[in-house]
């Protein structure tokens, strides 16, 4: 859990400063702060005002907040305008109450003598190591605007994949919420009429009476039903949180059936994007991979590309390690080993990025058109085959009247 401290320094031309940041630990704050070559006065922790847990849910920062801030700062910078000022100015325009009260402590950190990659830093809940990365190498190099300008094009292409992604995953979810919801609406409310205009001395076939048991327990015992229902599905939420479900999530959701496919372009389009963003930005090829490896959304691939670190560092060729990996499809390994060969890495990691992207698209346009017609016909099979179990003992009443 991450703390908060106010601090008053002195910096090394004896000015008195004062700012923000989080850590981990005080212990933790101090290193920071002498790192940044301050010398601490006065060092506090933050205390929170105690709220309900409703009320104290902070509003999580989206992609899109992110991408639109840093273009914005990046015209500003452009504009000749100074970073603190530009951040302050921002920070009154943000929506997100979380991203406005990060800007102005930003802000005030940095006019107080951080520099501008440590008051990023302070926010890693908010800001990722990618976006640091890309803010060092911007204030290090001189090239600040440049580097926010590819990360807002980075931001905005990974919100593009991840909305893709996600319009893929949401029909079949409302779908089967749908028909949850109509099976038991069914099982609540209409069985029971039909139970009632059912002849007593009628046959009741095994599937209807089987209807009939269910719903009058649902009926009478809905209590039972509610408890089953939330015990179930807070323990298949914890059993995923948990390093068990986690690993197991992470180890088999790249060969899953159907979704499986989507998911490994996903991941290699965002895996790629982001290392072609952080090289174009002059990151060295070792940080460029750890940053980008852990960005990826894939447990699997961040571990695949953690050890290809160390083998590149003791000589090896990234495509050579990827290959041996057997995670990454064959024409990323071999896009990769001609622009080592040919010095042009990050443009045609950018191509392969695009080209998953495109196939990323492509899949979640078929996965819709094949899922729609085949959860319509589950859903009529599903309402269908009750109301004629429902209808059976009618019909034999009716048949063995008339005989």
């Amino acid at each position: 859990m991450m703390l908060s401290f106010n601090y008053e320094c002195l910096n090394k031309q004896g000015q008195l400063v004062t700012g923000q940041l989080e850590s981990e630990s005080v212990a933790q704050a101090v290193e920071k702060l002498r790192s940044m070559g301050l010398s601490i006065v006065d060092l506090k922790e933050r205390k929170q005002k105690s709220k309900s847990a409703f009320f104290s849910m902070e509003k999580k920062v989206t992609i899109g907040d992110l991408s639109l801030f840093s273009r914005q700062l990046a015209s500003m910078i452009g504009a000749g305008i100074p970073v603190t000022r530009a951040i302050s100015t921002l920070s009154r325009q943000a929506v997100n109450s979380t991203f406005r009260s990060a800007l102005e402590t930003i802000a005030r950190n940095v006019e107080g003598g951080m520099s501008l990659t440590d008051a990023f830093s302070a926010y890693p809940k908010i800001f990722s190591g990618l976006y640091i990365s890309m803010i060092k190498a911007g204030e290090v190099g001189g090239m600040l605007e440049n580097s926010l300008l590819r990360l807002s094009d980075q931001l905005q292409k990974e919100k593009t994949l991840n909305d893709e992604v996600k319009s893929a995953l949401s029909y079949p979810k409302y779908i089967s919420i749908f028909a949850v919801v109509i099976f038991i609406g069914m099982l609540g409310f209409l069985v029971p009429v039909f139970k009632a205009i059912i002849p007593k001395n009628a046959e009741i076939p095994g599937l209807t009476q089987f209807i009939f048991n269910v719903s009058d327990s649902i009926r009478s015992h809905y209590y039972i039903w509610i408890a089953a229902i939330a015990v179930i599905v807070t323990g298949t939420v914890l059993f995923l949180k948990s390093k068990t479900g986690h690993e197991l999530w992470e180890n088999h959701k790249l060969t899953m059936p159907i979704f499986g496919r989507l998911i490994l372009k996903t991941v290699v389009a965002r895996f790629t994007r982001t290392l072609s963003t952080l090289l174009e930005g002059g990151i060295p090829v070792v940080q460029a991979l750890e940053s980008a490896g852990p960005t990826s959304g894939s447990d699997v691939v961040a571990n695949t590309v953690k050890m290809a670190t160390k083998r590149i560092e003791e000589g090896k060729s990234i495509a050579s390690t990827f290959e041996e990996s057997g995670v990454f499809p064959p024409m990323v390994t071999h896009m990769i080993a001609v622009g080592e060969e040919s010095g042009s890495l990050p443009e045609l990691l950018s191509k392969v990025a695009e080209f998953y992207e495109q196939e990323v698209a492509a899949e979640t346009r078929g996965l819709q058109a094949l899922i729609q017609p085949v959860a319509l016909v589950l859903i009529g099979i599903l309402i269908g085959g009750m109301l004629i179990s429902l209808y059976l003992p009618i019909f034999s009443s009716i048949t063995s009247t008339g005989g």
